[in-house]
């Protein structure tokens, strides 16, 4: 039988296998030249529920919230978006048990385990941006899941409205 606190646990102990990796794609994100037309960064996790993986990419973003690329003739100007992270496996699951999973635990744990999920996903990265040096990074940055209407502030570890960030 599947628990919350063992579901949750496991998600904690497969995503902190890959934090070496991400502190590592972290900090060579952060020496990058930013094009001064970037106001902010967004960190979007991707999450494929059927294969229990997610995925973050970092978008340069400008305060229209449209993503900023880098037109000019330089090579060491960055702007545009870049692959954080991919297809990190947060769950390991029989395939067969799969619609057991879903009917007897998740939909009846639900809305609890997604805001569960997200905690140990937002906690797992800002340890590693932390870890990585981000808070010297004068960009403001954000870590977004894709389709959401919220925010987490990086700097100061608070989810803000979506909207906030775009003033």
């Amino acid at each position: 039988m599947y628990s919350v606190d063992n579901y949750i646990g496991s998600i904690k102990a497969n995503i902190e296998k890959q934090s070496d990796l991400l502190v590592v794609n972290l900090k060579k994100i952060l020496s990058y030249n930013f094009s001064s037309d970037i106001d902010l960064l967004d960190f979007s996790v991707f999450i494929e529920p059927t294969r229990f993986e997610l995925s973050i990419r970092m978008f340069s973003m400008d305060k229209e919230a449209n993503e900023v690329f880098y037109e000019g003739n330089g090579t060491t100007v960055f702007a545009g978006s870049v692959e954080v992270i991919s297809d990190v496996t947060y769950y390991q699951l029989n395939n067969n048990k799969l619609d057991d999973f879903i009917d007897n635990f998740y939909e009846k744990n639900y809305p609890a385990i997604d805001h569960l999920e997200q905690k140990a996903f937002t906690d797992w990265f800002s340890q590693c941006w932390k870890k990585a040096g981000g808070d010297a990074l004068d960009l403001p940055s954000y870590l977004v899941f894709h389709d959401d209407y919220k925010s987490f502030v990086l700097k100061n570890n608070q989810w803000i409205d979506d909207e906030e960030k775009w003033s």
